[in-house]
Formats: structure tokens, C-alpha cells, sequence
């Protein structure tokens, strides 16, 4: 009869929820699978000037630490200084946006699979909070650059970035007009910029002082169970599917 199906349809439905939402379960406390990341977070006592602020808990070793520092680090071979000199401040931005990739390991709601040859994933709409893209922007809006997208369409023909021959060297605030520019076009949507604020616990600070802690643990344990929430209601669609079918299948017993 059709209500011997009831148990079944109900451990299906059951399945499908569950299994929707281990595939979550990676989401905290991991390191991206990437060109310099190490396979665990762990403690690194020594990380190097900027990147301090994660040495308790840390995706980068040591010597990567010191080697993002350089004006053209080894880790990419990345010039900052393509459009001549950039600014101090400028470049302590971008010294801890690079921290924040290869050493943070509150990013796991945001990594995605990619298909490239330098790295199996990247982070993808990080929100940002607010001020962190602010301060960035008028930190470098009066630096050169050539470019609106950083990850790609560079001359590697030297073995380092530089422009290529149609692009013209312009201030930042040319190529990025607004904060928003800036923080989610450089990187090909790496950060998303939030409205939360510092301290809300809803948006990855880039700065923090790590006597108080990690504010970004708060964060990405907020994303992550918002993730596994909506991955549980997803997978409940085979569960009510079932209930809704079962008066019909009682009668047709």
C-alpha cells in the first residue's frame, strides 16, 4: 500500500537536506587551496610586520609574510610601482589586502573552485566593511595606475607586470571614481563593499588590532550559518514535495 512509501520518502527527503548541507561544513577555519597557501591554518609566531595581526592563527608562512613587502615580491612577480612611484599609504593598502589573501583563514564562505594555473580557488564578493574601502581610496586616489583590472591584460613579456602599450598611466581616482570601483573591479570581484561597518560582525575587516582578537572569526561564522541555513531549506524541497504528495498516494492505495 502507498503509506509503506511514507518512511522512505521521508529518509530520501532527509538525505537530500543533510547532504546539501555538509557540503558546507569546510567553511571555517581553512586555508584556499592557492599559489603560496599552506594546506592548514596554524600559529606563526614570526609573520612579518603587516601580516602580524594573524600570527596566531595564519594561511601564510613566514617567509611569504616578508616577501609581500617587497616593491616587487617573488610571490607574483607584481610591480606596484608600474605607473612610477606609488604612494606610502597606497601601498600599505595594498600590502594588507595581500595579508589578508594569503594569510587569513576566515574566508571559507566566500572561496570558490576556479580553473586556473597558479591557483585551484580564489574568494569571491568578501564584503568588505565600509571604511576599510573608503581609507583604501583616498589612500591611493592620487597614486598611477593604467588599469581597472588588475588580474589580467598586463605585458609579462619582461617577467613582471607592466602597462600594456595601449594603456595610459592616470591617477586611481581616472580608473576607480569611487570607493565601490576600487575595492570590487582591482580584483575581479574579490570584495564585495558591505554597509556594515567595523565591529558590526557582518563585514571582513582588512585592519584589526589583534590584542582584541579576530573580528573576523564572528564574520565568517555568521556567513557560514547563514550558508548552512539556506543549503537545510534548499534541501527541504524533497521533504515537502513528499508530504504534499502522500494524500494522493494513500489514495491510490
Amino acid at each position: 500500500m502507498a503509506w509503506k512509501l511514507i518512511p522512505l520518502l521521508l529518509l530520501l527527503a532527509w538525505t537530500a537536506s543533510t547532504s546539501s548541507a555538509r557540503d558546507r561544513t569546510d567553511l571555517l577555519n581553512v586555508c584556499m587551496d592557492a599559489k603560496h597557501h599552506k594546506a592548514k591554518p596554524g600559529p606563526e609566531d614570526k609573520l612579518h610586520d603587516q601580516c602580524s595581526p594573524w600570527k596566531k592563527n595564519a594561511c601564510c608562512s613566514v617567509n611569504t609574510s616578508r616577501e609581500l613587502h617587497k616593491d616587487t615580491s617573488l610571490l607574483y612577480n607584481f610591480n606596484w610601482d608600474h605607473c612610477g612611484k606609488m604612494e606610502p599609504a597606497c601601498k600599505r593598502h595594498f600590502i594588507q589586502d595581500t595579508c589578508l589573501y594569503e594569510c587569513s583563514p576566515n574566508l571559507g564562505p566566500w572561496i570558490q573552485q576556479v580553473d586556473q594555473s597558479w591557483r585551484k580557488e580564489r574568494f569571491l564578493d568578501v564584503p568588505l566593511c565600509k571604511e576599510d574601502c573608503e581609507s583604501w581610496w583616498e589612500a591611493c586616489r592620487t597614486s598611477y595606475t593604467c588599469k581597472s583590472n588588475w588580474h589580467k591584460g598586463w605585458d609579462w613579456t619582461s617577467g613582471s607586470n607592466k602597462c600594456p602599450a595601449e594603456a595610459t598611466c592616470r591617477t586611481f581616482e581616472s580608473y576607480f571614481p569611487t570607493p565601490a570601483a576600487l575595492c570590487e573591479e582591482l580584483w575581479s570581484h574579490s570584495y564585495k563593499v558591505s554597509n556594515y561597518r567595523r565591529g558590526s560582525g557582518r563585514c571582513i575587516q582588512m585592519w584589526f588590532d589583534p590584542a582584541q582578537g579576530n573580528p573576523n572569526e564572528e564574520v565568517a561564522r555568521f556567513y557560514a550559518l547563514a550558508m548552512t541555513a539556506g543549503a537545510m531549506s534548499h534541501g527541504m524541497g524533497p521533504l515537502l514535495l513528499s508530504l504534499a504528495l502522500m494524500p494522493q498516494l494513500w489514495l491510490l492505495g
